[in-house]
């Protein structure tokens, strides 16, 4: 092969590495491209929404209602997403029908209160719990939370 045929292919593939990582932006709406094929995963549901958010030159504002900080300790639970010295805002949801999969949640524990991501929503006779599991963790936590045993759901992080 010559080296002008290499030299296409390789500018090809770096295209395409390229393309694959970035987003396609029509009106104002990012549309991500993976032609490796990666599944989706489920994501924390929308609990800001734009009108909430003002930003100013020297300020933000989040206009929501019974917010509470949160700081996180190093567990390593849920790395690369949560680590020490990351700084949190959390809500208490008004139902346990407002939490989905993929929502983070810090809920009352033996232990102490506990931060990670629901990865099932069940009901069983006592009603609507979640299973939980920190993103770094291999298994889930050993315990089905209760919406009476929740504290908040992660809202936003501040690195």
């Amino acid at each position: 092969m010559s080296s002008g045929w290499r030299h296409i292919i390789i500018v090809a593939v770096l295209f395409l590495i390229a393309f694959s990582v970035t987003a396609l932006s029509l009106n104002n709406y990012a549309e991500p491209w993976n032609f490796w094929g990666g599944a989706e995963i489920e994501s924390p549901g929308d609990w800001v929404s734009e009108e909430q958010i003002k930003v100013y030159e020297d300020y933000i504002v989040l206009e929501l209602g019974g917010a509470t900080w949160a700081k996180f300790t190093d567990t390593n639970s849920m790395d690369p997403f949560l680590d020490a010295g990351a700084n949190a805002i959390e809500i208490m949801p008004e139902s346990p029908e407002q939490i989905q999969v993929g929502d983070i949640v810090s809920y009352q524990a033996e232990e102490g209160v506990i931060i990670h991501r629901v990865s099932e929503v069940g009901e069983d006779e006592e009603g609507i719990y979640y299973v939980m599991k920190g993103d770094n963790n291999t298994f889930t936590d050993p315990v089905e939370v209760r919406f009476d045993d929740v504290v908040g759901v992660l809202v936003a992080v501040i690195y």
